[in-house]
C-alpha cells in the first residue's frame, strides 16, 4: 500500500469490460516525505475521492480484480482509503 494524491479522473471511451461503470483515477505516488515517487498510476475508485485528496492505494491485483469480478481484468490499482489528516 502507498500514499498517494489524486491528480485528476481517466475517462474512456473503449475500455476492458471489466472496467465499465468504474471510477479511475490519475493518482501520483508519495514518497515519505509527501514528495512525487515514480509515474503516475490509474486506481479504481469507490470511495469518491476527488481531485487533490490524498488516498491510500494498493497494488494487489487480485484484491482489484476480486473487486470488479473478473479475474482477466487488466486492473492493478485501487484506492483503499482516504487520507483525512497529515
Amino acid at each position: 500500500m502507498f500514499i498517494g494524491i489524486v491528480e485528476g479522473r481517466a475517462i474512456s471511451t473503449i475500455k476492458h469490460r471489466s472496467l465499465i461503470g468504474w471510477k479511475m483515477l490519475v493518482v501520483q505516488p508519495l514518497d515519505l516525505a509527501g514528495e512525487p515517487d515514480g509515474d503516475p498510476v490509474l486506481a479504481i475508485d469507490m470511495l469518491g475521492a476527488g481531485h487533490g485528496t490524498k488516498v491510500i492505494i494498493s497494488n494487489d491485483g487480485k484484491g482489484t480484480r476480486d473487486m470488479v469480478g473478473d479475474t482477466n481484468s487488466p486492473a492493478r490499482w485501487a484506492v483503499v482509503g482516504l487520507v483525512d489528516h497529515d
